[in-house]
């Protein structure tokens, strides 16, 4: 999957919960990969402000301070790491001045799963998933 699919795959998730969503567009994008609210316009709260990194790597705690640091104070933030998160950077998204959530590669597919079924087509065609139905013999 490329890097902009996975942005696309993060936006359909945060649609099924019910937000509107703004890709930036490619290039320089001061840590702001996607806008998620209620209206799509990041006017109406909770604004969610989210990066996402599709990579190996795992993310360190200069990389979520560089992220946390251009956020609004009302913001909220959701940093995405398919290559998972030092103990550092975990500790800097607790002690966080907003709400910052980490979704590694475990959490994103346990989320997505969870909301399959809610997700627009376009996201679906992303990972296309058939529900096979197993018997359970007492």
């Amino acid at each position: 999957m490329s890097w902009s699919e996975m942005q696309d795959l993060v936006a359909g998730l945060l649609r099924s919960l019910g937000y509107k969503t703004r890709i930036s567009d490619a290039g320089p994008d001061q840590g702001k990969d996607i806008v998620a609210s209620p209206d799509g316009f990041g006017f109406e709260a909770p604004r969610i402000v989210v990066e996402v990194k599709h990579r190996k790597g795992a993310m360190g705690a200069p990389d979520l301070r560089n992220f946390i640091a251009g956020r609004h104070d009302l913001d909220k933030g959701l940093y995405v790491s398919t290559g998972g998160f030092t103990r550092e950077a975990r500790y800097e998204a607790e002690r966080a001045r907003i709400p910052t959530a980490l979704m590694d590669l475990d959490d994103l597919v346990k989320s997505l799963l969870e909301q399959y079924d809610k997700l627009d087509l376009e996201t679906q065609q992303l990972i296309p998933l058939k529900r096979i139905f197993i018997p359970a013999w007492a």
